[in-house]
């Protein structure tokens, strides 16, 4: 059992990537499956005396049956080791939970987490935007899939019979049909600006709201009147106002009225009186 433990470790210790999954594989393979005694001996370390490397082992003796149902999710588009991987996290948690006095063996256990952690990451994964939302949808979305015997659309019958089979709405399997198979489109994409007939990316054909010339003219020039009215008005302060409203309001590092009480030598309370005014004069001044 030692050197089921010893091989388990080598193969976990891969750095499990496409490159590497071959290695991976061959590893898991050559480590020993176990009998109903010894699954029982080392379920009952692990539940009575938080054994863990009873649980190890147990862990690396199902390695191989995580391999095989994530090979089952290679339609997704997803890389078979990022499966793998997540099948791997289903397994311990199924570890955790197993109780070997329900007479059932552990990989049977196992498989309703190792599935569940592989849909999780499919569905978060599959695409930029989520196509299953709820504990139905994510059902519908697996059951679909599997339904569908060919790339054509379903037909109305087809359609309604899906429905009867998985006890939702007709409606509800159009939908996931179409969130199935329709693509992802990136925004901005890059584009042919010397064919006129080439594809364009949404980005180049979105409304611009602020677009408009006579828009964009008259704010620049509203920004100019008011940059123009704020310099005058600021020339009717006195210099001891205009620096404490430069430092309280137009730098970048803004003063604290402590600061300013030390550099002029008066109480807090003071500046911002002093503040409070000014700001006053100037909001009658850009009127």
């Amino acid at each position: 059992m030692n050197d089921l433990v010893l091989q388990g470790n080598r193969a976990l210790a891969m750095p499990l990537t496409a490159a590497s999954l071959d290695s991976y594989i061959h590893a898991v393979n050559q480590l020993p499956m176990l009998t109903v005694e010894e699954e029982q001996e080392l379920a009952r370390a692990w539940m009575e005396e938080q054994n863990m490397l009873a649980a190890q082992k147990l862990v690396l003796s199902h390695l191989r049956f995580v391999v095989h149902i994530a090979r089952s999710y290679s339609g997704y588009g997803l890389q078979l080791a990022d499966l793998v991987q997540e099948g791997n996290v289903g397994l311990m948690k199924a570890v955790k939970r197993f109780d070997p006095d329900k007479e059932v063996r552990l990989v049977s256990f196992a498989v309703h987490w190792i599935k569940a952690e592989i849909h999780e990451y499919v569905i978060k994964n599959w695409r930029l935007v989520k196509v299953a939302t709820t504990k139905a949808q994510r059902k519908l979305f697996f059951n679909l899939r599997k339904a569908k015997s060919g790339l054509n659309w379903l037909t109305a019958d087809e359609t309604a019979a899906v429905a009867d089979d998985l006890g939702v709405k007709v409606s509800e399997v159009q939908e996931m049909e179409k969130r199935l198979y329709s693509h992802d489109v990136a925004v901005d994409a890059s584009a042919d600006d010397d064919n006129d007939e080439a594809w364009k990316a949404p980005a180049a054909y979105l409304e611009a709201p602020n677009a408009d010339p006579s828009v964009i003219v008259e704010n620049e020039e509203w920004e100019d009147v008011s940059r123009a009215k704020l310099r005058n008005a600021m020339q009717t302060l006195d210099q001891r106002s205009q620096e404490i409203i430069q430092s309280r309001w137009m730098m970048d590092a803004k003063a604290t009225l402590h600061e300013l009480a030390d550099k002029y030598g008066v109480s807090a309370e003071r500046i911002r009186q002093i503040e409070a005014n000014a700001l006053r004069k100037l909001a009658v001044a850009v009127q």
